[in-house]
């Protein structure tokens, strides 16, 4: 008696197995530099500012004027090109913790209180 051999997938002539591509999950990007250059060739969209953020400028009196927003976008944009995902921006009378990726800032702070302060979580500065 013979001993039979089991092949789960039988190799046929002329016919190639391939194998199908995976789609990605919902939320799961495919490929990241394709968020890159979707982001690139989309029209700059405006810096938002989260809910703590804008409740430190009015505790904080801080005020930022168009050209104050125009520079921020700016360095925003610049950040972005070079990969960054959270920065400090530093103003003239404020600083401003924005994440890259939301294109949010995060928090604000007044010149008096940016002496002696620790910046954490961040991979990149601009000096605006």
């Amino acid at each position: 008696m013979v001993d039979q051999i089991f092949f789960p997938n039988p190799v046929q002539p002329g016919r190639q197995e391939r194998p199908q591509p995976q789609k990605p999950t919902s939320g799961q990007v495919s490929d990241s530099s394709f968020a890159r250059v979707l982001d690139e060739k989309l029209p700059s969209q405006g810096v938002k500012f989260s809910q703590h953020a804008q409740e430190r400028l009015r505790s904080r009196n801080i005020v930022l004027s168009a050209n104050d927003i125009a520079n921020l976008e700016g360095a925003v944009n610049s950040v972005a090109q070079k990969g960054g995902k959270e920065s400090l921006v530093m103003m003239k009378d404020a600083a401003l913790v924005v994440s890259i990726t939301n294109r949010t800032v995060v928090t604000a702070l007044d010149k008096s209180q940016m002496q002696g302060n620790v910046f954490t979580n961040i991979d990149s500065a601009v000096i605006i």
